[in-house]
């Protein structure tokens, strides 16, 4: 019996950082949107420079089997030297390959990460083998055989079988964690009302969120001030949206602001902790899944959020997502010493005033 099993994918990620890059502002009435740019037509120069190996299924499996859980994970790799040298690194770390999907047509997956100085990213992502995942291809006896399937963004052909897998563990009363992903989120929010039927967790970006849920986050104008609210009108009308229908748990992250969750009778808000930030990329993968595992062993919605964010802000010091991880004793440490690192949580009562 699994702990845990991920879905989804799987790449070789090369960092570049170079400080030529600038972050341009456009703003609107709507939204403000942030850009990487670089010298067009320019030779620009490399300050650092790594390989690792990533995706969202790889990340989360790699954060599950450290701290501790039994995991698998249902990926597919291409018919290129890629293949072993993903399979070795998985095996290394304590995960299951066994589930693990070969492809006869595809390459695996790859992405170029461009880190900014502020050390957001942009990702150039090709997805290769990683979108062409089939409903006969996947191993179901496996998935039955586990007490968690956690779901990260399925692209291409492969989100097919998100609902399959939603159906699937529902029938088969297997506890289902999603982050999805825009591929399925742009289906809207009647399909996706569906799937968080079945889910116990799920997770989105505030950017995610805002597209399932077509409800948008506003600025603050020269009349209108929502930065005096601890949580943005806007943000508290997508987690009761979200939630619609469904008993999941609801996250909504939202970078350097935190993240805010709503169990249905509260909503939770926990800022991000603190840290030198090398690289976002994985910071995400990192907070979803160790708030699975806190959650799924101490049943403690407070605790969660703060572990996800420490470990978060350790995988933020590091290029690669998957350093920096810690083991639960080293959570439990770093947050009993730092009693000032709380979780707000708003009544449902309070959130009519707002």
């Amino acid at each position: 019996m699994y702990d845990f099993i991920t879905i989804g994918s799987a790449t070789q990620d090369v960092f570049i950082q170079s400080d030529a890059a600038s972050v341009v502002s456009v703003s609107s009435v709507l939204r403000k949107s942030d850009f990487m740019a670089f010298p067009y037509g320019a030779k620009t120069e490399i300050a650092d420079f790594s390989r690792n190996l990533g995706g969202g299924a790889v990340n989360t499996a790699s954060n599950f089997a450290n701290l501790g859980c039994k995991t698998s994970t249902i990926i597919k790799l291409g018919c290129d030297e890629e293949n072993a040298v993903v399979r070795r690194k998985l095996e290394k770390v304590g995960i299951d390959t066994s589930n693990v999907i070969n492809s006869s047509k595809y390459l695996t997956g790859f992405s170029i990460i461009l880190v900014s100085f502020q050390g957001d990213r942009t990702v150039l992502a090709h997805r290769g083998a990683n979108a062409h995942v089939h409903e006969k291809e996947v191993n179901w006896d496996a998935i039955k055989n586990t007490r968690w399937l956690y779901v990260s963004p399925l692209s291409g052909v492969s989100n097919q079988i998100l609902d399959l897998l939603a159906s699937f563990c529902n029938e088969n009363h297997i506890n289902l964690a999603i982050n999805a992903g825009t591929t399925a989120l742009k289906k809207g929010g009647k399909y996706f009302s569906k799937i968080l039927k079945s889910a116990q967790i799920v997770t989105m970006n505030k950017e995610e969120a805002s597209l399932v849920t077509k409800i948008e986050v506003r600025p603050d104008t020269r009349d209108t001030k929502f930065s005096k609210y601890k949580i943005h009108p806007d943000i508290i009308n997508m987690l009761k949206t979200l939630r619609q229908g469904s008993s999941a748990i609801i996250i909504i992250t939202d970078g350097k602001h935190g993240s805010y969750c709503y169990d249905g009778e509260h909503i939770y808000v926990c800022p991000i902790y603190p840290a030198t930030v090398v690289s976002t990329l994985g910071a995400g993968d990192a907070f979803s899944s160790t708030f699975c595992a806190v959650y799924d062993k101490y049943k403690d919605i407070d605790k969660a959020l703060r572990f996800g964010s420490i470990n978060s802000a350790s995988v933020c010091k590091h290029f690669g997502a998957q350093e920096g991880f810690l083991k639960f004793d080293e959570l439990e440490k770093i947050a009993n010493g730092a009693p000032d690192f709380k979780v707000e949580i708003v009544e449902e009562g309070e959130l009519a005033a707002v």
